[in-house]
């Protein structure tokens, strides 16, 4: 367990692996532990990984109301500052993906190119009940009966990956959220549209797709391509939102073949 300390709290992090520094970026009421089979295998193909936990999620720090989206993009920066990595690739799921994109947006210096998971390129694709979780009432009423909450998704998450270990993750990530990181960081993330400045990219770009994702449209590979079409899209057909757990083979081949090609010119 490896952390460190920045204005805005405590910052836990895992590192695993030698080689060139790849960060993994995990989604809304997720931690760094959904990464921990790609670590290993990055890890074991000359590769540094470091998986971050989000203020306010997972073993990092939540003591102030820094869990809007924005704030995860300066997280980022300040985490790959205080580590001396200058540049590297970036691999995000669901909400970390949209973190990512924003990153190569606001401090292009800093990233090599973008992996992004089932990731929402606009905000309005996010399933209703996640649109629903954004609102105020709505996240008080689940925080008040937090115990039921967490049964009724230990049984959702079974339709939502099939892995087995899944409904377990989930509900050892929710034990950790507090109500502001849960309710700021889904309505900040609703509130997002990537569209009008996806043009500004000029990195390498590809986008994982589940065509039975019920948590992000499997439509946004589309939103992302005609937003940006020098990025490549993979999509997997018998996966949904958490392709690194329902197809974990294919999702590490693909991932380390485009990490491993030499960066071209974009334009």
């Amino acid at each position: 367990m490896s952390s460190i300390t920045t204005d805005q709290g405590i910052l836990h992090y895992e590192v695993f692996g030698r080689g060139r520094p790849v960060i993994l970026l995990h989604g809304w009421l997720g931690s760094w532990g959904l990464w921990q089979e790609t670590m290993s295998f990055l890890g074991q193909n000359n590769y540094r990984t470091y998986a971050l936990d989000f203020w306010g999620f997972g073993e990092s720090g939540r003591k102030l109301d820094t869990y809007q989206v924005k704030d995860f993009v300066a997280l980022v920066d300040q985490f790959m500052d205080k580590l001396g990595i200058i540049s590297c690739p970036l691999v995000g799921h669901s909400m970390g993906g949209t973190v990512s994109l924003l990153v190569a947006m606001n401090y292009p210096e800093r990233v090599q190119k973008v992996t992004v998971v089932g990731s929402p390129i606009k905000g309005t694709s996010l399933a209703f009940p996640l649109k629903l979780a954004g609102y105020p009432l709505v996240a008080n009423f689940l925080f008040t009966f937090f115990g039921a909450f967490r049964r009724v998704m230990k049984v959702a998450s079974r339709f939502i990956s099939r892995d087995p270990r899944f409904p377990d993750m989930m509900d050892k990530d929710l034990s950790s959220l507090t109500l502001k990181s849960f309710l700021l960081s889904i309505a900040s993330l609703h509130r997002t549209d990537l569209r009008p400045n996806l043009h500004n990219l000029s990195i390498p770009v590809l986008g994982m797709y589940g065509d039975r994702d019920n948590i992000v449209s499997p439509r946004e590979w589309k939103t992302l391509s005609d937003g940006y079409p020098a990025a490549r899209t993979a999509r997997f057909k018998t996966a949904g939102h958490f392709i690194m757990l329902d197809e974990p083979r294919d999702f590490m081949n693909t991932l380390k073949g485009f990490l491993d090609e030499p960066r071209p010119e974009v334009r």
